[in-house]
C-alpha cells in the first residue's frame, strides 16, 4: 500500500507540474520541483550527443533516448536535453542520425532524472568508446559530466512533443508500473492472511 501511494504520489506530481510553465531563466533546476515544466534559450550541442542504450519505445520497440547537451543563454551552464525515442539500426554498429539545428532558441519540456535501473551491471560505457554520439547503459551524473569533460545540471529536461527537432515523445512519469498493481498484491495478502486465520 506504501508502495501504492508513492507511485500514485509521482503521477499526481507528472500531472501537476505540466499545468504552468516556469521561465527557468537564472535559475538552477535543483531548486525546482520533479516534473515542472519550463522554458529556457540556449543552443544544442550537435558535436557530443549520448544516446541511452536499452530504452524501449511507447509500444516496447527497443532503441535509444536522443540527450543532447544544451548551452543555456543566460550562462547557467549545460542542461542534458531529451528529445525522444529513435529504433535501432541494422546493426549495432549503424548508429541513428540525431542531427540538430544548433541555432539559439527557445525550447521547454518537463524536468526529470535519468533513468535508473533496477540493479547497475558493469560500467555506463563500452572501455574503448570515444566517439559521437556516445552510447551510454544508464548514465549516473558522474557519467554524463566525464563523457562530455563540463558539469551538466543534475536534472534532465523531456522535450515537449510540441517542440521540433526531436524523435517520439510519449512521456510518463517512471514508474516501472502503476499503483494499481501494488494495490492488486495488497489485496492478495491481505485474502491470505483472512484464509490463514479462517
Amino acid at each position: 500500500l506504501g508502495r501504492a501511494g508513492e507511485k500514485q504520489s509521482l503521477s499526481d506530481a507528472f500531472t501537476a507540474g505540466g499545468q504552468q510553465t516556469v521561465d527557468a531563466t537564472g535559475l538552477r533546476f535543483d531548486g525546482l520541483d520533479r516534473y515542472q515544466r519550463v522554458r529556457l534559450r540556449g543552443s544544442f550541442d550537435a558535436a557530443r550527443q549520448i544516446l541511452l542504450d536499452n530504452m524501449p519505445s511507447a509500444s516496447g520497440r527497443p532503441g535509444y533516448r536522443v540527450l543532447t547537451p544544451f548551452d543555456r543563454a543566460d550562462g547557467r551552464g549545460w542542461v542534458l536535453v531529451d528529445r525522444g525515442w529513435v529504433p535501432l539500426g541494422a546493426t549495432r554498429e549503424a548508429l541513428p542520425d540525431v542531427a540538430v539545428d544548433t541555432r539559439e532558441r527557445e525550447v521547454s519540456g518537463i524536468l526529470d532524472v535519468l533513468p535508473i535501473p533496477g540493479l547497475r551491471v558493469g560500467p555506463a560505457a563500452a572501455p574503448d568508446d570515444t566517439g559521437w554520439p556516445r552510447v551510454l547503459l544508464f548514465p549516473t551524473e558522474a557519467d554524463v559530466d566525464a563523457a562530455l569533460a563540463a558539469d551538466v545540471e543534475p536534472r534532465i529536461l523531456l522535450l515537449d512533443a510540441s517542440q521540433p527537432d526531436g524523435f517520439e515523445r510519449k512521456w510518463r512519469p517512471s514508474l516501472g508500473f502503476g499503483p494499481e498493481r501494488h494495490l492488486g498484491y495488497a489485496i492478495q495478502w491481505f485474502a491470505f492472511a483472512l484464509v490463514t486465520v479462517v
